[in-house]
Order: C-alpha cells, then sequence, then structure tokens
C-alpha cells in the first residue's frame, strides 16, 4: 500500500467535533461494572476524547502469541456508542513480564554498566532487535483488528518516549551508535577531525573503536558527549518512526503521534527535530508544586510547545486535575487552579484538554496521582471542576482551529542546551534556560506574546527577536538571525552565544564568533562571576553569573562594567544594522533591569501589551483565519481585576464588562 502523504491523510482534529476532552483511560483496571458506570460518568463531564490502551500489553497479550482483545472490543464499541473518539495505543510503553523473562537483552543499560530490570515501566531499549520485532508484532496485531472501527481517531504511539532513561549503553545500543556515527560522518578520519581526538590521544583508527561516553578517569571528549545527545533522540525518534509505518501501511488516513514532554525540565530530545514525524504535536505538563510561579512556567512550556508545533494547533495529551504522586510534596490544586491552567495551555494553543487519567488507580505507583474521577467520587472538588470544565469548553468551541500569532521570538534549540551545558565550560552557573525563562517571564508579566522558534526558523514575521545562551549555532541560522536584523526587527544576542559550530569547535578570532559582524563587537576574554558575586553597571543595574571583556567594533556602549578589571568596558551595546538593530548583552541582569531592557527593546520594535489588565492577570490571544479574534484573561490574584477589552465573553455568554473576578477566567470574542 502506498503511503499518504501529510498532506492527504486527514487533519488530527478532523474526527472530532469542537475542543476535544477527555483523558487516559485504564479500563483494565477496573471490572466491567465500574466501566459501565464510567459510561455515565463520561456524558456527565462531557467527555469526547480518550486515550487507550497505553500499558495493556500484558492484558492484550498474556503469554506470546495467545491475545484477549475481549475486554478492548467491548470497552471501545461502548465508547463509539456514545460518540467517544479515541486514540488507541500501541501498548509498547511497558513490555510484559513473559517477554523480560525470555529476552533480559532488551532492558536498558546505564553508562555505570547497571541493566535496569522489570517492575516499573519504559523497561527496554529502543535499538534492541528483538524490542523492536516484538513491539512491532503487538501494534500490527492491534492496527489490523481495529482499523475499521468507529472509535477509532489516532494512533497513540508508545508512550512518554524518553522518560525516566534517555540514555542507553548497552551492546546494541553501542552498535547503534556506531551505525549512526558512520552514517553521520561517512569516514572514521571525518570522526577524528569533528571530535577532535588529536587532543588526549583520542584518535580512533575504525568505527570499531568507538563506545558510548561512560564513566571515565577525567572529562570525556565533548564532540562525543554532543553526537551521543543526538543519537540517543534519534534512536528514540526512529524506534517511533518503525511503529509509525506499521500504522501508515495498515491504516493510511489515521493520524498518530506520541505525548512528548515538552517542559522546561526535559532537555534529552530534540523536539523540533521530532516535530516533522509527528501529524500532531501532543504534550504532558505538570506543575512543579515548589515552584512558586509555576503558571508562569506553564505558559513557558505551553509556548515552546506551540513552536515546536509550528504555531498549528496542539494536544494538551496529560496534565492533572490536583496532585500529583512522584514529586517530594505533591501539593492538592487549589479551587480554580485546575481551570485556570487548562485554559492557559488553550490560550497558548491547544485544541484538547486531557488528563491522566480519567479514574483515580486503587492500586499500583500512580494510585495517589489525581484523576478526572477522583478516590471520593461525584461528591469533590475535583469532579465539581471536571465537570465545570466540560462546560465551559462546549461553549469555547468557536475557538478551535484559531492560531496564536506574535510579534517577538525566543530562540531555542535542544542542541545548544545540550552543548552549552557539557562539562569543561568557563562556568558551570551558565544554564541554558535562565535568561530564555528571565525574558519569558518579563513578557508574560507584560499580557505580550512571544514564540519559542528553532533557529531556522523563518524570522520575517518577527519585530523583535532575542536570542540567549545560543552556545552552538550554524553559519545558515546565524545569518538568518543578521538578516531579521537588516530586514528591520530589533535582534538581542546574549553572552555566550555564537562561540562554536556544530562540532562544537571555537569559531576563532573572537567571541561572539557567529555574531561579531552583525554586533560591531568583539570579546577578548571571558570574566565569569563567582557564585553570588555582583557587578555594578554604570546605568545603576547589577549583573550575576557572567561578565566579559568587549571590544566596540562599529557598535555603541548603551552601558558599561564599573569595577575592577572591567572599568569602562562595554556591558550591553546597540549597533544599527540595515533596518533595524543589533544588541549585546554581556551579564545577567537583575531583574528589574532585565524587564527595562525588555521595555526598551519592545518600544524600538512596536510591540505592545494584547490589551491592558490590571497585575496577576495573563494575557494571550488567539487569532481565526476568518479575521475573529479570542482574547483569554486568567486572573491568578486573589482580587477582581480590569481589563480593557470589548467584546462577547464566551464562557457566560454576556457582553464583556471589563472586570475578571479573582480566579477566575474570561474569554472574551472581541469586536
Amino acid at each position: 500500500m502506498t503511503e499518504k502523504s501529510p498532506s492527504e491523510r486527514p487533519g488530527p482534529f478532523a474526527a472530532l467535533e469542537g475542543l476535544a476532552y477527555g483523558g487516559d483511560y485504564n479500563p483494565e483496571q477496573w471490572p466491567q461494572e465500574v466501566r459501565l458506570e464510567d459510561l455515565g460518568l463520561m456524558r456527565e463531564a462531557g467527555v469526547t476524547f480518550l486515550s487507550v490502551g497505553i500499558f495493556s500489553w500484558a492484558l492484550l497479550e498474556p503469554t506470546e502469541g495467545e491475545y484477549d482483545f475481549g475486554w478492548l472490543d467491548e470497552v471501545l464499541d461502548n465508547l463509539a456508542a456514545q460518540g467517544i473518539k479515541v486514540a488507541l495505543a500501541t501498548a509498547t510503553a511497558a513490555p510484559p513480564a513473559w517477554l523480560t523473562h525470555k529476552h533480559p537483552e532488551i532492558l536498558p543499560v546505564t553508562a555505570e554498566g547497571t541493566t535496569l530490570g522489570p517492575g516499573s515501566r519504559r523497561h527496554y531499549s529502543p535499538s534492541s532487535a528483538v524490542y523492536r520485532r516484538y513491539s512491532a508484532g503487538i501494534t500490527r496485531t492491534l492496527a489490523l483488528r481495529y482499523r475499521n472501527h468507529p472509535a477509532l481517531a489516532m494512533w497513540h504511539v508508545d508512550n512518554e518516549l524518553g522518560c525516566h532513561v534517555a540514555q542507553f549503553h548497552g551492546p546494541e545500543d553501542a552498535q547503534a551508535f556506531r551505525d549512526w556515527l558512520e552514517q553521520r560522518y561517512g569516514s572514521i578520519a571525518a570522526l577524528n577531525a569533528s571530535w577532535g581526538t588529536a587532543f588526549w590521544s583520542q584518535n580512533y583508527s575504525s568505527f570499531n573503536e568507538v563506545l558510548p561516553p561512560g564513566i571515565a578517569p577525567s572529562t570525556l571528549n565533548p564532540g562525543q558527549q554532543l553526537d551521543f545527545q543526538r543519537f540517543n533522540s534519534w534512536a528514540l525518534i526512529e524506534y517511533y518512526r518503525n511503529l509509525r509505518a506499521i500504522l501508515r501501511e495498515i491504516t493510511p488516513n489515521i493520524p498518530a503521534t506520541t505525548n512528548l514532554m515538552v517542559s522546561s525540565a526535559t532537555k534529552d530530545m530534540d523536539y523540533f527535530d521530532w516535530a516533522k514525524d509527528l501529524d500532531v504535536i501532543a504534550n504532558d505538563h505538570y506543575l512543579v508544586a515548589a515552584d512558586p510561579e509555576r503558571h508562569i512556567e506553564l505558559a513557558f512550556s505551553a509556548d515552546l510547545t506551540r513552536g515546536v508545533a509550528g504555531g498549528a494547533p496542539w494536544i494538551l495529551m496529560e496534565h492533572s486535575t490536583s496532585a500529583v504522586n512522584w514529586q517530594p510534596h505533591n501539593r492538592a490544586k487549589a479551587p480554580g487552579e485546575m481551570l485556570r491552567n487548562s485554559l492557559s495551555h488553550l490560550a497558548r494553543g491547544a485544541d484538547a484538554i486531557m488528563f491522566f487519567q480519567w479514574r483515580q488507580s486503587f492500586a499500583g505507583s500512580e494510585k495517589f496521582h489525581s484523576a478526572m474521577v477522583p478516590h471520593a467520587g461525584r461528591d469533590s472538588k475535583v469532579w465539581r471542576e471536571v465537570v465545570e470544565l466540560g462546560e465551559i469548553l462546549k461553549k469555547l468551541a468557536p475557538v478551535r482551529g484559531s492560531r496564536v500569532t506574535s510579534r517577538a521570538a525566543l530562540v531555542f534549540d535542544y542542541e545548544a542546551w545540550w552543548a552549552s551545558e557539557i562539562d569543561s565550560k568557563p562556568s558551570q552557573a551558565v544554564r541554558y534556560l535562565d535568561l530564555l525563562r528571565a525574558f519569558h517571564r518579563e513578557f508574560f508579566l507584560r499580557g505580550i506574546s512571544v514564540d519559542l522558534v528553532h533557529p531556522s526558523a523563518d524570522l520575517d514575521a518577527y519585530d523583535l527577536v532575542l536570542v540567549c545562551t545560543l552556545y552552538t549555532v550554524t553559519n545558515e541560522a546565524a545569518a538568518s538571525i543578521g538578516a531579521a536584523a537588516h530586514r528591520g526587527a530589533s535582534v538581542l544576542v546574549t553572552y555566550f552565544s555564537g562561540i562554536v559550530d556544530q562540532q562544537d569547535h571555537v569559531r576563532l578570532g573572537g567571541y561572539p564568533g557567529a555574531f561579531r559582524e552583525l554586533l560591531g563587537i568583539r570579546v577578548e576574554e571571558f570574566h565569569p562571576l563567582l557564585a553570588e558575586q555582583v557587578t555594578a553597571i554604570s546605568d545603576g543595574s547589577t549583573g550575576t553569573v557572567w561578565s566579559e571583556h568587549v571590544h566596540l567594533n562599529g557598535a555603541e556602549a548603551i552601558a558599561t562594567f564599573t569595577e575592577y578589571p572591567l572599568v569602562g568596558v562595554p556591558s550591553l551595546t546597540r549597533k544599527s544594522a540595515g533596518s533595524g538593530s543589533a544588541w549585546y548583552l554581556a551579564t545577567f541582569p537583575d531583574p528589574e533591569s532585565l524587564g527595562d531592557l525588555l521595555e526598551t527593546l519592545l518600544a524600538e520594535a512596536g510591540i505592545s501589551a494584547e490589551a491592558s489588565a490590571d497585575t496577576g492577570v495573563e494575557l494571550s490571544r488567539r487569532n481565526a483565519p476568518d479575521g475573529s479574534s479570542f482574547l483569554f484573561a486568567i486572573n491568578h490574584s486573589d482580587a477582581d481585576a480590569t481589563v480593557g477589552a470589548t467584546g462577547t465573553e464566551l464562557i457566560t455568554g454576556q457582553v464583556f464588562t471589563g472586570t475578571v473576578p479573582a480566579g477566575k477566567v474570561a474569554v472574551i470574542q472581541e469586536s
């Protein structure tokens, strides 16, 4: 059968009406009477979409080659009768006991050489030939059985690939790494050149001598470490592709995806690279209970998910109704917090709001993880809020298909994240996300939309581009960033950007290598600041983490360091570039000063807030193809707030009065 191209396959939301609502459904945990009760509860909650069968392999195939589909047939038939659509999982996220008993070689191995055993989940290596064969078998069996089932709307391939273990060091992984390197470089001479193996006598005479980076007496080759990061991200998505190919062969009209874990904590997978293989981007996100600004981290992760999706609508495949069970302290969500969380994801591009899971487990590792149906049942805050959210999402159906449009961009690159945090750098205090999140926070507080985009993205739509700690960058991406400034955008580049190429080779001649000409500066030497050290700036601000010896070469100094040994050395510079400007920041400013800098850049770029609003209100706007727009105003404060917008408030169905009550959300279809 000829595989259909993405443009020929129906859109991922084609089988669904309105905004999708639901979660992971694990009926195999429950007797039939509870499953039948679930159907009525799903009607009450307004559920329209469920992910089914994620961890069901051991029940679908209790022993090798012996199948039991009766319970799943009944579940899918009952859901279809209610009009509920399903993302059917390949059931491959946890190998059954009979498989690991027969083939322990599929188990993952750590850098220390420890084999990670069964008894949990995700206990396999994606490069295991045996596991690939068995996972392909169960996937094909499921696809053949359910390819024409009326409930089937999407394939959910595996689950949270890379969760718990994302780097693999077993014998098959080592061989797969060597094969990947040979494909990448073509010759061992090219690999030696890329890794700079002339240093420390690390030269290889054949690919057979190469091993994954493990435990060594001192620091490991950074080129080897960076390529191993690339390899593991590739190995996981290559495993996904293997299963997706089977699904496309049998069900070419059914879209497929896997649930990513896009957040400020997930580093190991290059999701921009993965995106081209997913028919729709799906993401799991959980709040960090200890983070006092967890709603801002949520916004960062949602904006990054939208960036991975290329601006297209995406699926929030998992989040929690209340507490999780896997953090040191698992805080229950406050009244209204779950609704605010859900609508924040919606405001930032999601067209499906889903949870882990439908019914809270009574046994197993996640029995204290909250769910749509809690242990307390219908007489509970959680259930009342679940029903309320379902009713609200029906009212917000006009939002479906609309998109967030931004005039500001934050450049984000997983490879720069990996490379900048490999050991033996000038300062371990330089963490890739720190400046990105600090600037994103300032956008959030000002109610200004910002896209997180890959360095290779088209920047023509943006009037402000921020490039933070982009340690490694291609010549093409650097040229694109420069072209944005020459076209008329305001571009800010920060310290430790443009330092190396994609091989992690320093760009000689002075830092910041790739951006020297654009910025009109040359950095002679780094002067990282010690822990807790603060440096004074001529404009009255302060800097932490970093300083450096900057020379002007066409740029002007906007501010300078005032302390030895950098007295009078520029800390912030600006240079005209074509119709735009190129700024350089040589330290990490204090929060107030960073906000002031962003204000200056926003004013230069002519960018303002989505609307006027009181402090504590999160703003985001989605725009529909027909020209209509929807302003989300989420009040995170404990006081009523004023928002300057006019139109119909969709949740109440009334004309918007300009006030969002404390802890509530308004969605204004603007006039």
